[in-house]
């Protein structure tokens, strides 16, 4: 049987929570150490590990099938492949940064600037949309260093937390995008891996439905349970159970993560008692 070929970062930020993805799509992986490539043991999938810098041109050609991969680097490398799903962990943005003591106001403070970055095309872009004219210095890692050693003006560089840029004494002034991991498809991938693909991403979306939402578990008196249901967003309405005490129900629903805090609080302004919220693993539709 064929198997289908995916891409992951080899070591840094996006392994780990990539494996995890697929882990926790049921996928176990024969992971020995230093390996380029490891099978897994219960899915026609074999996973390649790689740089991270050399994923889209992989994918452009047909050496992989299908990879995890940051946004950030397809719209700088690949824009032409297909991003089938976003994957919401890997959170960053694409910024500009500048030396804390740069007394910067607008970006027309880079015209005629020197800009470090790892990132030549995004910036460019960027920069030509604005109608900035800047020298670009091209720097594979450790871009911040370079305003410090007086290499540059600025920097473009992806940035999280922002503790790299305040450790290094630059602040941050613009953002150019903002990403997150997302499985991206080669526009090569073989036809006859189409329905292992479509296997993948509806186990990935099934855990991704998990992580965004939780179940609610209440106790309602009976008089207000059409108050109550109104409020809960269930994926179609509610289940309701009847309790022990005739003048009481318990309604089960699902909340998005998102909604959460605020529909509790209608929930306990409404008379919903004992409230109970679980985790949920998947969630399949």
């Amino acid at each position: 049987m064929k198997k289908l070929k995916i891409a992951v970062q080899k070591s840094g930020r996006l392994n780990e929570a990539s494996l995890a993805m697929l882990k926790d799509c049921g996928i176990s992986i024969d992971n020995g150490k230093d390996q380029l490539k490891a099978p897994a043991k219960n899915f026609p999938l074999e996973i390649y590990y790689l740089r991270n810098g050399d994923i889209p041109q992989y994918l452009k050609d047909g050496v992989v099938d299908c990879a995890i991969i940051g946004e950030n680097l397809l719209v700088e490398k690949g824009q032409e492949i297909t991003i089938v799903e976003r994957l919401g962990f890997s959170k960053c943005r694409v910024s500009l940064a500048v030396s804390k003591f740069f007394e910067y106001d607008s970006i027309n403070d880079l015209n005629g600037k020197r800009i470090a970055t790892s990132y030549p095309e995004t910036t460019r872009k960027f920069l030509n949309e604005k109608g900035i004219e800047a020298e670009l210095h091209i720097i594979n890692g450790s871009v911040e260093i370079a305003p410090n050693i007086g290499l540059a003006d600025a920097i473009c560089d992806i940035v999280s937390s922002g503790s790299t840029l305040f450790k290094n004494n630059l602040k941050e002034v613009e953002t150019l995008l903002r990403s997150e991991a997302v499985l991206a498809v080669s526009p090569s991938i073989p036809d006859d891996l189409s329905p292992i693909l479509k296997k993948l991403l509806f186990r990935i979306q099934a855990v991704l439905r998990g992580r965004e939402s939780r179940y609610v578990l209440l106790n309602a008196p009976n008089e207000k349970l059409d108050e109550i249901i109104s409020i809960l967003p269930g994926m179609r309405s509610p289940t309701v159970l009847p309790l022990a005490n005739e003048n009481w129900s318990s309604l089960h629903s699902v909340v998005n993560q998102d909604e959460f805090w605020e529909i509790i609080d209608r929930l306990k302004a409404a008379g919903a008692e004992g409230i109970l919220v679980c985790p949920i693993e998947k969630m399949v539709l």
